[in-house]
C-alpha cells in the first residue's frame, strides 16, 4: 500500500476485511498549508481534485466562505468528504481531472466566474491551462504540499526482494513515478517484476514505464471499488 496517510487507513481496512495482508509504505507525505480567510474573495465556485485540499480547507478560516459556494468534486470519494465538512451544492465528476472539464465550463457559464481550484503544489493535469484555452478562468489556492519519500522502507525492499508481495497498489501518477524511481534506487527491480502493479488509472501505469514492470493491471474506472476488483483478479493470475 503506497497511498499517503490518512487515506491509506480506510483502504487498508477494506483490503484486510477481504482477507489480504497489507504492508504500508506511504510514498508521499502530505502537509496542509495555511489558507487565508480572504483566499476565496471574488470566487463564484470551487473545484476540488483531492480530499487533501478539502482537509486543509476544513482547518482554515476560509471554510465558512467556501461552504456558501457551489463545488465540483473530481469524484465520488471527494464529494463524500465535501458533504462531511458541510458542502451542500456539489457536482460530482468521474474521478479524473479530464472528466470535470465540461462541468467546470458549465459552472463558469452559470455563475459568471471566476472559479477557484483548491489544490496541491503539484498537479498531474493542468486544469487551469486547459480551461484558459476555452476562455475559462480558474485561479489556484495552494492548500497542501506532497513530498515524495526518499527511499522505500526496509520492510518493503525485503518483501520485494523475497518475491513476497503479490500486488503494489498505486493511486496517482506521482506515486507511480516515485515507486519506479525508489525501486530502481533500492535495487529491487527484479522483485517488482514478480508483483502485479495495481494501478487506479492508465496515467499511473504510464508513470511506471521506467521500471518496465511485467505485470500491470489497470482499474476500469478511477475509483476504489474498481481497484478492489483489480486486486481480486490478482488472486487468480
Amino acid at each position: 500500500m503506497t497511498r499517503p496517510k490518512p487515506d491509506a487507513a480506510a483502504l487498508t481496512a477494506q483490503l484486510e476485511a477481504l482477507g489480504h495482508r497489507v504492508s504500508a509504505d506511504p510514498l508521499l507525505q502530505i502537509t496542509p498549508l495555511p489558507i487565508a480567510a480572504d483566499a476565496l474573495d471574488g470566487a463564484k465556485g470551487l473545484v476540488v481534485t483531492s480530499r487533501n485540499g478539502l482537509r486543509a480547507l476544513a482547518q482554515s478560516p476560509a471554510l465558512s466562505a467556501a461552504l456558501s459556494l457551489p463545488l465540483i468534486a473530481v469524484g465520488p470519494a471527494t464529494a463524500r468528504h465535501a458533504e462531511e465538512i458541510g458542502f451542500k451544492n456539489i457536482t460530482v465528476g468521474e474521478g479524473t481531472a479530464l472528466s470535470i472539464l465540461p462541468l467546470i465550463e458549465q459552472m463558469a457559464r452559470t455563475t459568471g466566474g471566476p472559479l477557484t481550484h483548491v489544490r496541491g503544489e503539484v498537479v498531474a493535469f493542468d486544469l487551469a491551462g486547459a480551461l484558459a484555452a476555452r476562455g475559462v478562468e480558474l485561479s489556484p489556492v495552494i492548500a497542501y504540499r506532497s513530498d515524495p519519500a526518499k527511499e522505500l522502507l526496509p520492510t518493503t525492499r525485503d518483501l520485494l526482494s523475497a518475491g513476497a508481495i503479490d500486488a503494489v497498489i498505486l493511486m496517482s501518477p506521482r506515486t507511480g513515478a516515485t515507486f519506479a524511481r525508489l525501486a530502481k534506487d533500492g535495487g529491487v527491480e527484479e522483485g517488482t517484476r514478480r508483483a502485479v502493479m495495481a494501478c487506479i488509472s492508465s496515467a499511473v501505469a504510464a508513470a511506471l514505464e521506467p521500471l518496465a514492470p511485467l505485470r500491470v493491471e489497470v482499474a476500469q474506472t478511477p475509483d476504489v471499488p474498481a481497484l478492489l476488483t483489480v486486486i481480486s483478479r490478482v488472486e487468480t493470475l
